[in-house]
């Protein structure tokens, strides 16, 4: 990897290899028809023992959960599922879809959750309209899981599901494209700080994009300590303020209105960028959206978080051209690549262990330390993160997420940290073993050749 400038050749290269697995995908979802299946976890010895695992045997499990409600986390999977839920309405780059064609994103979504947490997700499409439809529906699939990821969901409706979920479900509620988001940037800010030597509460920073990552990672980052009076936000119309008056009242948009910008700048991001100490950008895909003469009227080393798909608000040789000294994207084929994927399994995997009723923004900012201090070895300008491959940061998150859900008085259950760690290793390992094994007999086919 590297963030040196490359000749036109190089470019073309690169957006060609960022095309690339969208080339196959199709080919390789109709040959495996899907990515998730249904396997027992329990010994199945000869068909006597479906009288153990089903009627009349499993009569007792099902009345002592009716007398005892909580001997279901202990009597059925449901303390280690999830459900992954979407109504298609934004999904990646395509918009609104609809439910049947977003279902191979959930489905996706499930497999990491399995493969990198050890967690079971179940993908569950929303043919539904309306916020207050899509909650109620939600509240009553709360029996059948241990938590909920939600996903894809177009704004500003995301929030409000979100927000009236996180109030009313007794089941953890999360949603990845707002929280997961936020929590890897916060993980990659705290890093990205240290390089350049800055502390957080004397930073500005300018955030690009008001949907629901960008959004999220503002919330996310004032509540860690960030001043949000010396910050910007910048949507398609311009600097968010209280100058503003096209956000109803109430909504996250208005919100950020009223604790940033409290002199009334306004103009674009060239303005807002003016004397920032960092830039946060979930916007339009570029390049060309943010530019070089911007960044060189930030401050001195500025960090920039560029990190539009797939192509980055600017390139990252350009910001560092333009004296960025720590450059982020969203892309793998760069350095610091911001990826939900580093978070929500081991997220999860906590929150699951210690059965949370819901998941706290202070949980947000220990998994995100954890992520943090997990790239401390080799932190530089270009390893402020860890990358997915880096099996340990999952169950380091777990660790983290479940002794914060005990210390705030969210969790069911008490575990020490070593009995988290342990036993976030294992389920990591015995999905990813299980996987291995079901290739290795040919229950899952090798892939064709291309």
């Amino acid at each position: 990897m590297t963030s040196e400038k490359p000749g036109e050749k190089n470019i073309h290269d690169l957006l060609r290899k960022a095309q690339e697995p969208a080339r196959i995908a199709e080919k390789l979802h109709a040959y495996y028809r899907g990515k998730m299946s249904t396997l027992p976890k329990c010994a199945v010895r000869d068909v006597d023992d479906f009288s153990i695992w089903y009627t009349p045997g499993v009569a007792a499990p099902c009345r002592a959960i009716h007398e005892t409600p909580d001997k279901v986390y202990s009597l059925t999977n449901k303390g280690n599922t999830i459900a992954v839920i979407s109504d298609g309405s934004r999904v990646l780059g395509l918009g609104n879809i609809g439910p049947e064609a977003g279902l191979p994103v959930m489905e996706g979504k499930c497999l990491l959750f399995k493969y990198l947490g050890g967690v079971d997700a179940v993908p569950i499409m929303l043919d539904i309209e309306t916020p207050e439809d899509f909650i109620e529906t939600v509240l009553r699939l709360q029996p059948s899981f241990g938590g909920i990821n939600l996903e894809d969901i177009s704004q500003p409706k995301c929030f409000t599901i979100l927000e009236e979920l996180r109030e009313k479900a007794h089941i953890p509620v999360w949603h990845d494209d707002q929280q997961g988001t936020a929590t890897v940037t916060l993980a990659g800010l705290m890093n990205a700080l240290k390089v350049v030597g800055k502390k957080k509460e004397n930073v500005r920073i300018v955030f690009i994009g008001a949907g629901a990552a960008g959004v999220a990672c503002a919330r996310l980052i004032f509540a860690w300590g960030v001043d949000p009076a010396q910050s910007r936000v910048v949507d398609a119309i311009g600097i968010l303020g209280r100058h503003r008056k096209d956000f109803a009242e109430g909504t996250p948009a208005w919100r950020l209105c009223q604790i940033t910008n409290p002199e009334g700048l306004q103009g674009g991001i060239p303005e807002a960028l003016q004397g920032a100490d960092v830039v946060i950008a979930y916007s339009t895909p570029g390049p060309g959206v943010i530019l070089p003469e911007w960044i060189e009227s930030m401050t001195k080393d500025p960090i920039v978080f560029a990190c539009a798909n797939p192509v980055p608000e600017i390139w990252p040789w350009e910001a560092k051209a333009a004296g960025a000294a720590v450059v982020a994207t969203g892309r793998s084929d760069f350095p610091n690549q911001v990826n939900n994927s580093l978070s929500f399994p081991g997220i999860f995997r906590g929150v699951l262990d210690v059965r949370a009723r819901s998941i706290s923004d202070e949980m947000c900012f220990s998994a995100a330390q954890a992520l943090a201090e997990a790239a401390a070895e080799d932190l530089d300008e270009d390893h402020i993160l860890p990358e997915m491959t880096e099996a340990a940061i999952y169950p380091l998150q777990a660790a983290a997420v479940g002794l914060k859900a005990q210390e705030q008085g969210l969790a069911r259950v008490r575990m020490s940290r070593d009995d988290l760690l342990d036993h976030a290793m294992h389920m990591v390992g015995a999905a990813q073993s299980a996987t291995d094994v079901l290739m290795t007999e040919g229950c899952i086919p090798p892939m064709p050749e291309d």
